[in-house]
């Protein structure tokens, strides 16, 4: 198969899909970094054992995974050409995410609560650690959200179609890689914390 033959709408989608994808595998091996730095760490002296992750960060997960399903709906109307309904689940979408974010920050409070900090005197790096992943993930988790609310602006704008969903393909792929993701943090956590 010729890459270099097609309109420039097919190039342009294809060039825009490998970018996200670049952009995923980054994103995957940083957090491979991190966490293998967390096992390789495990093994210090002043490693905290037995820690569980704080509720909220479970409620949080469960939010997300809803959020996956929605943003999923919602592309699935955009192709049938049910635009209200693509919409209103966009914005659920948007407010699972928020709230995912706002549970992020309960779970950060509930360990400074028990007396674990990120840094200084009292931190731990076993705390350290989960603070870091956690909050970097919620820095992408925000890039995720401004994206988001693109796609929210370019449907209201009826940019849309069933022949032309390009823009909410891509962002459904970016959420559902922030899902995955965050899932497999907190397996991780729950597995080796």
């Amino acid at each position: 198969m010729d890459l270099t033959k097609g309109t420039v709408e097919s190039k342009s989608a294809r060039a825009k899909k490998m970018m996200l994808w670049f952009g995923i595998i980054s994103l995957v091996m940083g957090f491979a970094g991190w966490t293998s730095a967390f096992i390789v760490s495990s093994s210090r002296e002043d490693w905290l054992q037995d820690f569980v992750l704080p509720t909220p960060f479970l409620y949080s997960t469960i939010l997300l995974i809803i959020s996956s399903f929605t943003y999923g709906l919602a592309k699935r109307f955009v192709v049938l050409g049910r635009d209200k309904n693509a919409s209103a689940l966009l914005l659920i979408t948007l407010g699972l995410g928020i709230a995912f974010i706002g549970l992020q920050f309960s779970g950060f409070s509930d360990m400074i609560a028990m007396g674990y900090y990120f840094t200084g005197p009292t931190s731990n790096v076993t705390l350290s650690y989960i603070f870091l992943i956690a909050f970097v993930h919620i820095l992408h988790l925000v890039a995720g959200l401004i994206s988001l609310v693109v796609v929210i602006v370019n449907q209201f704008r009826g940019k849309y179609s069933p022949q032309n969903y390009l823009g909410i393909s891509l962002g459904e792929t970016f959420w559902h890689f922030l899902d995955l993701l965050w899932v497999y943090l907190v397996v991780f956590f729950y597995f080796f914390a």
